[in-house]
């Protein structure tokens, strides 16, 4: 995918059953310079257009006619040609239940309806920090950066694919995935890490326990964990703090916090 300089340069599909509310958010996306988006009215015909031509983005409503926006982006997920297109939800849902399968999946933003013009603005630069982030800066260079060895820990195959692609669009290579606490905490004790990234809410062993058990009874009590999660009860959150964890980013997250935090935590790691 070639480097975008600007918003304008984006190629965005956006699904729509609504013609009022599509004419609406085209006027929007013009007045940030996107000209001209192709709309599609349910989602089983954007995905048959994305594979005849991979748009950058997709901005989606929750209910279309065929299928949920949650269910469009996990499609995309699991499809290897479309999983590294970036994905916004424009809605008025506000239910957990409905609108947490779009943050596993991996969306740049979650948008209201109605939405104003600066939301949008903010939405597309996280877009375009999730297709361009530049490398992690790190002391030793690009060399650094290949050799990383990164566990990503998560119950939602839409979830590790969507952060399996933002580490790799930073450059890191070595990527090793599992689907709950429990499985992570067999494969630590097996493979070195530089980095942990993990979920909260997971069977077995949830993101907490995962950190207990890292500090307290593996061998690479000193690694790195971060964690993305969508949990919003602040003394679970508090909890896992104290349980060691490194930094807590919110789902949707910004490719370009990620980048930041990452940078932080492995410069205070290697120091």
């Amino acid at each position: 995918m070639a480097f975008l300089t600007g918003m304008g340069e984006l190629t965005v599909f956006l699904v729509e059953p609504s013609s009022v509310q599509s004419q609406f958010i085209e006027a929007q996306l013009g007045e940030l310079d996107i000209l001209r988006p192709q709309i599609f009215r349910d989602g089983t015909t954007a995905l048959a257009a994305m594979r005849e031509s991979l748009p950058d983005l997709i901005i989606s409503a929750m209910y279309l006619k065929d299928m949920t926006g949650a269910q469009l982006v996990e499609n995309m997920r699991a499809d290897d040609a479309l999983k590294g297109v970036a994905f916004i939800l424009i809605s008025s849902e506000t239910k957990l239940q409905y609108l947490d399968p779009v943050r596993q999946a991996g969306a740049c933003a979650i948008l209201p309806k109605p939405f104003e013009t600066g939301q949008l603005k903010t939405a597309l630069s996280a877009t375009l920090d999730y297709l361009n982030p530049g490398s992690l800066k790190l002391d030793g260079g690009d060399s650094d950066i290949e050799s990383l060895h990164v566990l990503v820990v998560d119950d939602s195959r839409s979830a590790r694919t969507y952060c399996r692609q933002v580490l790799g669009n930073l450059g890191i290579q070595h990527i090793v995935e599992a689907e709950n606490g429990r499985q992570a905490a067999e494969i630590i004790q097996e493979q070195f890490f530089d980095l942990v990234v993990t979920d909260y809410n997971m069977p077995e062993m949830d993101g907490r326990e995962l950190v207990e058990f890292i500090r307290g009874k593996s061998w690479q009590s000193s690694v790195p964990v971060l964690m993305i999660s969508s949990e919003r009860d602040q003394n679970r959150l508090a909890a896992v703090e104290q349980a060691g964890v490194s930094a807590i980013c919110d789902k949707p997250f910004e490719p370009a916090l990620i980048k930041s935090l990452l940078e932080k935590m492995l410069a205070q790691d290697g120091s």
